[in-house]
């Protein structure tokens, strides 16, 4: 198996995140292949410029890309709330799962009907760097469950 997580992210090694990001990486590996792509181009800078609107059609543009040959899943606040043992059946029998957190102004709705499912990571407002540990640490709580580990107890 081989999840994705596209993110919508300058690129940067900072002190506080980096080392739990390769922490989850690490310990997935018996059970997938876990990757984060870090997404952040001119025409996203240029669109934070103008508006709203914008800034959402660059983060589709950015995603549209990796959207083939995966189960995609956006994370948008208006998604399906899950347990853990909801979000381990998202990951159940797929191939590929690909994972797109948005940019500050969230994912455009025509972004999110090209998503197989939208997830939301609960009602609180989180910075994107956070969002993308919880999501983390939930991929590998989800596959701990799917193989039977007992991480998830």
């Amino acid at each position: 198996m081989k999840i994705n997580i596209y993110i919508v992210d300058k690129k940067s090694k900072d002190k506080l995140y980096a080392p739990l990001i390769e922490h989850y990486i690490k310990i997935a590996k018996p059970f997938a292949k876990v990757e984060v792509f870090e997404i952040y181009t001119k025409e996203i800078n240029k669109a934070h410029e103008i508006s709203t609107e914008a800034s959402q059609k660059s983060y589709t543009l950015a995603f549209e890309p990796y959207l083939k040959g995966a189960y995609n899943i956006a994370l948008d606040p208006l998604g399906k709330e899950l347990n853990s043992f909801e979000f381990s059946n998202l990951l159940k029998d797929r191939g590929v799962v690909n994972f797109f957190i948005g940019g500050a102004y969230g994912l455009e709705r025509a972004f999110l009907k090209q998503s197989d499912s939208s997830l939301s990571l609960g009602k609180i407002t989180m910075s994107h760097k956070l969002a993308k540990i919880v999501l983390l640490e939930q991929v590998f709580r989800g596959l701990t469950i799917l193989n039977n580990h007992p991480y998830h107890k």
